[in-house]
């Protein structure tokens, strides 16, 4: 369905990664919040948690609620989180890009947008309280690893992805920092642009729109 200025709405979905996308991400913001809350040392957190790979399975779906998640956390590391906490510190770590988030709520007006992030079920159980800056743009599409059971950059997640909303790939496009993500959707046939930071820390959002416009007025 055509609109005046070569604009398409709903066979087209923007997809949008979260962290360093919508939303700039810092780790190091995270693991002392996750120690205050917890009482367990960073290094054990990091040591056990994330370098012993249980935070990518999670993200590919291995602990598939996000009770199997905590009890997995507090059995490899000692830390027993409830999700509040568990929340508090993701939320630490999360600082919102105006330039993206301004510009997933214009995609909406043009198509159908939906998140595509790599990470674990308790993000998406959270992110009424993670991301209440999009949560309602997104009217439940929040397409996360851990449901579609690959991480980006692998192809499935992006066929997966598709196949949620009966696109096809030429008909969507996705915005991630990731050189490698971007590539990989490339790769699966779709349109995508990277965000780039600048060295003084803030983020390329114009180029961002411009890739947006690009896409919405392109030739059928």
């Amino acid at each position: 369905m055509s609109l005046p200025g070569g604009y398409w709405t709903a066979m087209d979905v923007y997809f949008f990664d979260c962290d360093k996308t919508l939303y700039d991400y810092d780790f190091h913001r995270r693991l002392p919040k996750l120690a205050e809350l917890s009482g367990v040392s960073q290094y054990r957190l990091a040591s056990g948690w994330w370098a012993g790979g249980h935070e990518r399975a999670a993200e590919i779906g291995e602990y598939p609620t996000t009770d199997d998640y905590l009890a997995a956390f507090a059995d490899v590391t000692g830390a027993h989180l409830t999700l509040e906490q568990w929340q508090e510190a993701r939320r630490s770590a999360m600082t919102p890009i105006p330039g993206s988030i301004d510009a997933l709520h214009e995609a909406a007006g043009l198509g159908t947008v939906s998140l595509l992030s790599n990470n674990p079920i308790p993000f998406k159980d959270s992110l009424p309280v993670l991301c209440p800056e999009i949560v309602g743009v997104l009217g439940g599409n929040d397409l996360v690893s851990a449901v579609l059971g690959a991480r980006k950059p692998e192809r499935r997640i992006y066929t997966r992805a598709l196949g949620r909303f009966g696109v096809r790939p030429e008909d969507a496009i996705l915005f991630d920092d990731s050189l490698a993500n971007v590539e990989g959707a490339r790769d699966a046939g779709m349109h995508a642009h990277r965000l780039v930071k600048r060295d003084d820390g803030t983020f390329d959002t114009e180029a961002m729109r411009e890739a947006m416009h690009a896409f919405a007025s392109r030739e059928r």
